[in-house]
């Protein structure tokens, strides 16, 4: 959905997410940010690839952010977004009768979609750069990984390096995917995979974020995993406040619910006292930081840590 080349950070609203214990630095905690591989190393290489997080976590990298969509066999596969046209050769592999034509919040969009294809033929598509102006000659070359192969990656090389690297997963238009695949499936199978290679802790080193609410609601009482609200917009105006045009304006489930409240909402005290009911952060575009903060000092307040429901035995 983003377009924009996009700069996160993470506000915390609960300690202990630094890096390091220097206790010199500007941040909420003291601590040394994160440094958190974007898609991977996607100036040089293309983005949501092995490759491309192994270059990242060589180039120091702490964390690495896949994006997660669902194959329609139920894998979870590192894409930025479940339409493959952009980020791979589909159209050279498939020809036009595979393009469906489906609602992505609220727009009519013709595309390869990851969730009318199987594993199998994913794993016959290459990854390519999605943006003008970066290298192309890596197009084609590499494989769409699996979030399994992801945290595989990120342990193996961790391992290598003597540090842990952490996984940073988003789940991608879960508004859509429950259209698909039905209310939270994907949210379960994502919860699945992270306690079976982390445990149930929010010590893991990883974060779950989404720029919708209501599925980090859910999470919420599946996981103690870390969870992180972003918090989208167009620009920043000149005089220093949000400009929210569609459709960066609100999260998309709150338009399906007919929510009022949009992002910059969330950025009030009464909005961070509501996100912190179910997040331990929210990731902030930079431009809309800096904007925020000159506005006034960001609160932060602890989450309560709470022991997860137990899902049904069924």
């Amino acid at each position: 959905m983003l377009k924009k080349s996009l700069a996160w950070f993470a506000v915390a609203l609960a300690a202990g997410c630094g890096g390091s214990d220097d206790a010199t630095l500007a941040t909420l905690n003291g601590k040394a940010p994160l440094v958190i591989g974007h898609r991977g190393a996607s100036g040089f290489l293309p983005e949501h690839t092995l490759e491309g997080y192994k270059l990242a976590i060589e180039q120091g990298a702490d964390f690495i952010e896949p994006d997660l969509v669902m194959t329609k066999d139920g894998h979870l596969i590192a894409r930025h977004e479940p339409m493959l046209d952009s980020t791979t050769d589909v159209a050279t592999k498939f020809d036009a009768s595979r393009k469906t034509t489906r609602m992505v919040d609220g727009v009519s969009t013709a595309a390869y979609f990851a969730n009318d294809f199987s594993l199998p033929e994913i794993k016959t598509l290459g990854a390519v750069q999605a943006r003008s102006g970066r290298p192309t000659q890596y197009n084609g070359l590499y494989k769409i990984p699996t979030l399994d192969e992801v945290i595989a990656l990120a342990k193996a090389e961790g391992s290598k390096a003597g540090r842990t690297i952490g996984i940073y997963p988003e789940i991608k238009h879960s508004t859509f995917m429950a259209g698909v695949f039905g209310n939270n499936f994907v949210e379960d199978a994502v919860v699945v995979k992270l306690h079976a290679a982390y445990g149930n802790s929010v010590d893991a080193p990883v974060f779950i974020q989404s720029f919708k609410v209501s599925n980090l609601q859910y999470l919420r009482t599946k996981t103690s995993i870390r969870l992180i609200q972003l918090i989208d917009a167009d620009d920043v105006s000149a005089d220093g406040s949000m400009s929210l045009a569609a459709p960066y304006r609100q999260p998309y489930d709150f338009v399906a619910k007919g929510d009022p409240r949009l992002f910059s909402d969330l950025l009030t005290s009464t909005g961070l006292d509501f996100v912190k009911t179910y997040a331990h952060g929210a990731g902030v575009r930079r431009s809309v930081y800096r904007a925020r903060r000159a506005a006034g000092p960001w609160r932060a307040a602890p989450v309560r840590q709470e022991q997860p429901q137990r899902e049904p035995d069924d």
